[in-house]
């Protein structure tokens, strides 16, 4: 098993912002990351947080199954392997404008 550092859980984490704002991405994941965040936030836990230490146990082990699951799409984002996807994004647009050409069909040439 590989020793995972504490500067690594921060940069998933931090690449966390990335993978939702990234489309290519599927839904299922990005709700794996909402959810986790209304679990953090709501009052209603499996351990009550009024027994300090071990009220956000339930809350870490939620989050460590987390990165654990993402991490390999999360380590794209913060080790820059992610290339951005540009086909919806031009999709429908002239990128080159003033150009003429023709399309010619391979088989009326042949004949």
């Amino acid at each position: 098993m590989q020793f995972i550092s504490f500067r690594v859980i921060l940069k998933r984490i931090a690449a966390i912002i990335s993978l939702l704002r990234d489309k290519t991405v599927p839904l299922r994941k990005k709700a794996l990351v909402i959810f986790g965040l209304i679990y953090l936030v709501l009052p209603v836990d499996l351990i009550p947080p009024i027994l300090f230490p071990f009220g956000f146990i339930d809350d870490l082990i939620l989050w460590i199954f987390i990165l654990w699951h993402l991490k390999d799409e999360l380590d794209s984002y913060w080790l820059g392997e992610k290339s951005e996807d540009l086909s919806k994004k031009f999709r429908d647009k002239t990128i080159v404008e003033g150009v003429e050409f023709d399309v010619e069909d391979e088989n009326k040439n042949k004949e």
